[in-house]
């Protein structure tokens, strides 16, 4: 297993909202996090910085191997609501904070078996021989679209496509998306804010995953986005599950 991450502040932003945190558990496990902020002066990025070391610190302390799906499911979905009622009450504790919020994406690789949870429009992907988007956007045009009110070519430019219907902090109470999916061996996991996404077609995602070596890969992405205008903060982070010797 293989994790590596790289975050920037892009072109036409003043601050850095994201935040991104990675471990290696054991040579087998390999877990990610990236929260994207929202906020006012400083709240999105407080928002973020607290969400996702709450989140890092819960799995990184609490996972143990011998954790069944079940166990995996509920420490992933308890670390974001965590999380969201932290940074709740601090919104509303404080004029300041009020309004504050972030997006989430986590994603623990154990062995052959991605396990994850998302809340917002960061996004995971499995890589292998196509690209494969595995959590879903929590937005407005993601409804329109799943109402039949857009196609799905309209989703990439609609003026509305930034807007969330679902964040962590900004309600007493948030309910993450789960999902598991095994993985071929060589499988690629990315996860990205959407100052990636929004910048990079799935196709160029897809060329630069598979012509780059895993540890180059967030930065040529991030260096896309940016080619492509990067009006955003962007975020990427990659696991790599390794082929198996013969004899392993």
């Amino acid at each position: 297993m293989k994790v590596f991450s790289e975050t920037n502040i892009g072109l036409s932003r003043t601050e850095n909202q994201d935040r991104v945190r990675t471990a290696l558990i054991r040579d087998d496990i390999g877990f990610v996090v990236i929260c994207d902020g929202m906020g006012g002066q400083n709240a999105g990025s407080e928002a973020s910085e607290r969400a996702v070391n709450i989140v890092y610190d819960r799995i990184t302390k609490v996972f143990r191997p011998d954790y069944d799906r079940n166990s995996i499911r509920n420490l992933l979905i308890s670390s974001v609501t965590t999380a969201n009622s932290v940074i709740y009450d601090m919104a509303m504790s404080s004029a300041e904070m009020n309004g504050m919020g972030t997006t989430c994406v986590a994603a623990l690789v154990y062995g052959d078996m991605l396990y994850g949870v998302n809340v917002g429009d960061s996004r995971l992907y499995v890589i292998s021989h196509e690209i494969r988007q595995v959590s879903k956007d929590h937005t407005v045009v993601m409804r329109m679209y799943e109402n039949g009110e857009i196609t799905k070519e309209q989703l990439k430019n609609h003026p509305q496509r930034n807007y969330i219907t679902r964040a962590v902090g900004v309600s007493p109470r948030v309910a993450p998306d789960y999902f598991e999916a095994e993985l071929n061996e060589n499988a690629m996991i990315l996860l990205c804010t959407d100052g990636l996404s929004n910048y990079c077609d799935e196709s160029d995602i897809f060329q630069i995953a598979k012509r780059y070596n895993s540890e180059e890969v967030p930065g040529m992405l991030i260096k896309k986005a940016l080619d492509n205008g990067g009006g955003d903060n962007i975020t990427a982070a990659v696991m790599l599950v390794e082929k198996k010797e013969e004899g392993e």
